[in-house]
């Protein structure tokens, strides 16, 4: 009785080890789900005050005149994938100046009553065009332009270069202010025209935030 117990506890060794190659070799040849990567949900691109001015041109009956506006503070954040933006880039206005005492004084009590309004905002909603990371991209950015009191739709055309963690880039667009309800500083002798050119010129960071759940690309955070 003793020797059948030990033959039949060795056959079931044998047959143990010889089941075991077989399921090491099922288990490497089953094909392996590869890991999905993590969705990027949007890209956030910050501005550097210190490394960023509004400038602008407005022509008259005599002379271009030329001057800037400092920014106060700026983030964009869009989703790469269907364009949908979102953040806000705030100009403070009680800086803006044209190198002329007397004319820079009128601006500000007359024309933008920057006191009562003191700072110009502009909200992206929509970014036209794809936005190549790295690399250079030419896109339009629709927003709410919001000045003197009142909000304005606006596209401007912006020109960005995407390098590592940082990125730089100009963006133009016009501001009819006249059509917008602001006075116009012409008079007898001078004669302005009723739209001002702008151009941003910008530099800031660059961050790509990542949806941990995988899924569709989301913008959160509005």
């Amino acid at each position: 009785m003793k020797n059948m117990r030990l033959l039949w506890v060795r056959s079931l060794t044998v047959g143990a080890l010889a089941v075991l190659p077989l399921a090491v070799f099922l288990s490497a040849a089953a094909p392996q789900t590869p890991a999905t990567p993590a969705a990027v949900s949007e890209i956030v691109l910050t501005l550097d005050p210190a490394q960023s001015i509004v400038r602008w041109t407005v022509d008259s009956s005599l002379h271009a005149v030329h001057g800037t506006f400092a920014l106060k503070s700026g983030t964009l954040h869009f989703d790469p994938e269907t364009g949908k933006a979102g953040g806000e880039i705030v100009v403070t206005a009680t800086s803006g100046e044209s190198g002329n005492h007397s004319r820079d004084a009128r601006m500000h009590k007359e024309i933008l009553e920057t006191p009562r309004y003191p700072e110009v905002i502009f909200r992206p909603t929509q970014v036209e065009g794809k936005v190549s990371q790295p690399g250079a991209s030419d896109v339009k950015l629709n927003g709410v332009f919001s000045i003197h009191g009142a909000d304005h739709d606006l596209t401007a055309l912006v020109h960005a270069e995407l390098t590592g963690e940082r990125w730089r880039g100009t963006s133009k667009f016009e501001v009819p202010y006249v059509k917008w309800g602001i006075k116009n500083p012409s008079n007898f002798l001078l004669k302005v025209k009723p739209v001002v050119s702008v151009e941003l010129e910008m530099s800031g960071e660059v961050k790509a935030a990542i949806d941990s759940r995988g899924g569709s690309p989301r913008i959160s955070g509005r």
